[in-house]
């Protein structure tokens, strides 16, 4: 193997692990975190949270309102990724998101509802920033969207929480 396929196979694994923050980030509502995976010009497609256009501050800024009392899962699959240049890709992400709203607070996805679950696509661009791989653009396409009843079963909140430094930590 060429020291250029071991740069390619480690900048894929980079780029995966960005994929993986973004959904926990957004999940766990670490929203501080969560701003530090875009480039300043990053652009948003597509999303509930923020106009077509908008920008990473106006993004998290969105998300983390429309999100704030709502329990989120996002989960991406198999995703296909091409390198356009040395310090940039694209990429297509298979996804499945379920958002739960608080009674009263229905989506605009889901009008009288508790909320939906959904699956679709992210297509994405990254861009090598720093050293660091960050995203560049963001679209999110959906298939399909599953309204979820009003008499959906309330979440439980007595389960464990996530640890936001659980990486970070010596067990």
């Amino acid at each position: 193997m060429s020291d250029d396929d071991l740069r390619r196979l480690l900048d894929l694994e980079a780029i995966r692990q960005l994929k993986a923050r973004y959904c926990r980030f957004v999940d766990t509502r670490q929203w501080d975190r969560l701003a530090t995976l875009f480039t300043p010009d990053t652009r948003f497609e597509g999303f509930g949270s923020a106009p077509t256009g908008a920008g990473p501050d106006e993004f998290v800024r969105g998300i983390s309102s429309r999100l704030a009392h709502a329990v989120s899962v996002h989960h991406c699959h198999t995703p296909e990724i091409v390198f356009t240049g040395p310090d940039s890709a694209r990429g297509i992400w298979a996804m499945m998101d379920l958002l739960q709203f608080p009674p009263g607070q229905s989506p605009r996805e889901a009008p009288g509802r508790r909320g939906f679950r959904a699956y679709g696509h992210y297509e994405e661009a990254y861009r090598r920033d720093g050293g660091v791989w960050r995203f560049c653009f963001l679209r999110l396409t959906r298939l399909r969207i599953d309204p979820l009843p009003d008499d959906h079963p309330e979440p439980r909140t007595d389960l464990l929480a996530a640890s936001p430094d659980w990486l970070g930590r010596g067990v």
